[in-house]
């Protein structure tokens, strides 16, 4: 059988809203706009749930056979590669479980709606999935913004909101007991950047470029403070507005600088187009970026300007086969989709999935919101296939790792231990 690990955007529509569990996914209508289109079972032995009535159960979105979550992500825009990947992620994790049996007798369910990387469409979805659908618990939201917007409706509703895919720093405060991180931040992201350029290279002139909004602002910060216990200052700062790609006067804002080094804090296509605008304009520098980017999606909107553009990653490189997470996603493939292509985003979103499914595993079958939380809170090491996640009570992220990546001539990844080894 033969594995890619390149974007295929065609095996993951991006789909107005569905209902996914067990491999099968039925498509739905919802308020966002848009006819879904129909998909063929994963998994045809299994037969899809319907929406959970939260006035019918003691605990919303759970029933004797179902738990069942719910996800706001982008599958259109400049991020829509991002919410597709994380979702397949999750729905391999829950197919597999499901296919033992689920965990305690219940099959898990995970419905998704389109917000479009926009955070009014997220707080609108975030009230369907747990006012009208009673969905048990929020999983896999992509964004800052949109996170900005939806955790005050989770954590006021009491709901879990779990792994999102952002390193925002507000979702790091105690003060947001129903939020569990999964990832390291982007102050982490970014200090390891900051630390490979100017201790590896004695790189002294480093620009930002970032999307103007509570994620690029996010990642603006981090960089910022790298440089500060640094005693150094940005040469040069870029800003382009969210899901666009009007990035040429922020490239002329950057270029002043002569910047030996550009972070950039963005989505995949206006990332893209930065950097082979900047490199059609001559501008000789490092570009170096956050996971958040969409590394694959990114790659192949690059093409061959993609040579060389460093990615940090909160998750191990998934074309090692080696690691014992990756090769567990492998495995679950295998039965759920063998021929899909495996990237940082949806092994990401498998390793979401596997965490949900420890919280209920732990919590056993008398299952509420509080047991959850406090099963993931209070775990202290969790290991999820020698991924190690360590919890406490005034800390609610799992990871801290960061790796870092290189795209190759070759238009594949590769992992980098030291700049010291990277070819001028």
């Amino acid at each position: 059988m033969t594995w890619g690990i390149r974007p295929i955007a065609a095996l993951i529509a991006r789909r107005a809203g569905r209902v996914l569990g067990g491999g099968v996914l039925a498509t739905m209508l919802v308020s966002c706009g848009g006819q879904a289109d129909e998909a063929p079972a994963a998994d045809s032995a299994a037969t899809p749930a319907a929406p959970v009535e939260a006035a019918a159960q003691a605990v919303p979105g759970v029933t004797d056979d179902q738990v069942l979550f719910g996800q706001s992500a982008a599958f259109r825009g400049p991020a829509g590669e991002l919410g597709s990947n994380m979702e397949f992620g999750i729905r391999a994790a829950f197919s597999e479980v499901n296919r033992r049996g689920g965990v305690h007798g219940r099959q898990l369910q995970l419905l998704s709606l389109d917000d479009a990387y926009e955070p009014e469409a997220a707080i609108a979805n975030t009230r369907q999935l747990i006012e009208e659908t009673g969905v048990f618990a929020l999983i896999g939201a992509v964004g800052t913004p949109t996170s900005r917007s939806a955790v005050p409706v989770a954590l006021e509703a009491g709901v879990p909101y779990i792994a999102p895919f952002t390193g925002a720093e507000f979702l790091r405060s105690p003060d947001l007991p129903n939020v569990i991180n999964m990832r390291a931040s982007y102050y982490q992201e970014t200090e390891e950047m900051v630390k490979r350029l100017t201790t590896d290279l004695g790189v002294t002139r480093i620009s930002v470029l970032y999307q103007d909004d509570s994620y690029g602002r996010a990642g603006y910060n981090g960089v910022r403070l790298a440089l500060e216990n640094r005693e150094m200052e940005m040469v040069s700062i870029g800003v382009y507005t969210r899901n666009t790609t009007a990035v040429k006067a922020a490239l002329l804002d950057i270029r002043r600088g002569d910047p030996e080094a550009v972070i950039i804090i963005g989505a995949y296509q206006p990332v893209a187009a930065f950097i082979a605008w900047a490199k059609h304009m001559g501008l000789d520098a490092i570009f170096m970026t956050v996971s958040f980017v969409g590394s694959y999606a990114l790659a192949e909107e690059l093409g061959p300007a993609g040579t060389g553009v460093f990615v940090t990653q909160v998750v191990p490189f998934p074309a090692d086969r080696e690691i014992p997470l990756v090769k567990a996603y492998y495995r679950a493939l295998e039965e759920f989709a063998p021929f899909h292509d495996v990237t940082f985003v949806s092994l990401e979103g498998y390793l979401a999935g596997r965490l949900a499914i420890e919280g209920l595993e732990r919590c056993g079958p008398e299952l509420t919101r509080e047991c959850f939380l406090e099963s993931l809170r209070e775990a202290g090491r969790i290991e999820i296939e020698e991924f190690v996640l360590d919890y406490g009570p005034t800390d609610n992220q799992g990871s801290d790792s960061v790796f870092l990546t290189m795209i190759g001539p070759d238009g594949e990844y590769q992992p980098v231990s030291t700049l010291r080894d990277i070819e001028p």
